[in-house]
């Protein structure tokens, strides 16, 4: 999970939480739900809720802390089904690298938490469930997954490039509705893949299949520096040729395909690091009211008068590397100059108003073989990684008490 709050917003957030009343002390331990034979507590998603504040996260805090904590039972009886365990030392280093995106020692952040009631035991779980899950997903797919010297030689040479590489795309997004798994989405992505061949088949596939709003122009997109994209994105674009379509790309919320319609390059250029920064504003799905926000707003300061008086979650601001960015949200963005807005994207009702308030850009050191050869494994393991968690769900017998 990205964690993009910078030290000063963790702080802010902190000032202003509220404690936890006697309800939950005396409910702590009632039963919420059960994942098979595992007991979810209402104590465990108060906390997680009171986590999720901290985070920023948007929509249903209770919602998504219940959605978070089933896939993490999942995810646990998995592991211990593999026989998969955590060593002390795993477990701090995966705190300490979760802290350090908000420039904290893990020490430091717990000592934070605490100041809202948050139990250093719910910070661990988190942690712990997903270095789990990431041992799980590896030793179910690792020897799936082929990689080869090449694949490595062309990452290589791709992460060599200048990050000021531009790339002209067309792009056909397959939606998949929230909450469902992306089975039929990839089925179709797939198909798709391996039959439309050229620009005017790409074309007319995104007139009839893609959500995006580029569709009516068969998916066409304008030049984008690839630095703006995310790591999974610009990896299966610079994977292609003039002409070629993309292996699909899940994001989240749809499966991409991708249409390589040519490239640029300034060899003189430095291999670049993008940092962004972006707000999320929810909207109503109402046209009028979207264009009467947009032309009241330029930066995303102004976004700020737009959400006074409304819920705390219906407005966030994120800082992250630009190939940390969810790809659906990334890829909004790589569109966008500062300022500009993207209304493409929906949840829970809402359209998600994407600004993209500013980039910094920072030069890059050359990676090696290795990180290369990670990065390449990582990159096919997490497409495999949802429908593994789907088929588990899929088996679970999950029930309220």
């Amino acid at each position: 999970m990205a964690f993009s709050l910078m030290k000063r917003h963790v702080a802010a957030l902190l000032c202003g939480a509220i404690l936890a009343g006697p309800a939950l002390a005396q409910d702590m331990f009632t039963p919420r739900m059960y994942v098979n034979d595992r007991v979810i507590t209402q104590y465990e998603v108060m906390q997680r809720v009171e986590f999720l504040k901290v985070l920023r996260s948007p929509g249903n805090l209770e919602e998504e802390a219940l959605k978070a904590l089933i896939e993490d039972r999942l995810r646990q009886t998995e592991s211990e089904r593999l026989g998969l365990t955590l060593t002390d030392e795993e477990v701090l280093q995966g705190m300490e690298e979760f802290a350090a995106r908000a420039n904290l020692t893990a020490e430091a952040l717990i000592g934070e938490f605490a100041k809202v009631g948050i139990s250093a035991e719910t910070f661990r779980d988190f942690v712990s469930a997903g270095l789990l899950w990431r041992k799980a997903v590896r030793a179910r797919f690792v020897g799936q997954v082929p990689i080869s010297e090449n694949d490595v030689d062309r990452a290589l040479e791709a992460s060599a490039r200048p990050r000021a590489l531009r790339v002209l795309v067309s792009e056909l997004v397959i939606p998949v509705p929230e909450g469902a798994p992306p089975d039929e989405a990839l089925a179709l992505a797939n198909r798709l893949s391996e039959t439309v061949s050229g620009e005017g088949a790409f074309a007319a596939a995104a007139r009839q299949y893609s959500a995006a709003p580029t569709a009516g122009a068969g998916g066409r997109l304008e030049w984008l520096p690839l630095s703006n994209l995310p790591a999974a994105i610009g990896g299966a674009v610079l994977a292609l040729g003039p002409g070629e379509v993309s292996d699909p790309v899940q994001v989240p919320g749809a499966v991409v395909l991708f249409l390589l319609r040519d490239v640029a390059m300034d060899q003189s250029a430095e291999p670049l690091q993008v940092t962004v920064e972006w707000a999320e504003f929810l909207v109503p799905d109402d046209a009028a009211e979207i264009a009467r926000i947009q032309a009241d707003v330029d930066t995303c300061y102004d976004l700020n008068g737009q959400a006074r008086g409304l819920p705390e979650d219906r407005l966030t601001v994120t800082t992250q590397a630009a190939s940390e960015v969810p790809g659906d949200v990334g890829l909004e963005l790589a569109k966008l100059d500062p300022g500009e807005t993207s209304v493409a994207l929906t949840r829970g009702g809402f359209r998600r108003m994407l600004m993209l308030c500013g980039r910094q850009e920072t030069l890059e050191p050359e990676p090696t073989r290795d990180q290369v050869r990670e990065r390449v494994i990582n990159q096919k393991l997490e497409g495999m990684a949802e429908g593994y968690l789907e088929e588990l769900r899929a088996a679970a017998i999950i029930r309220e008490p």
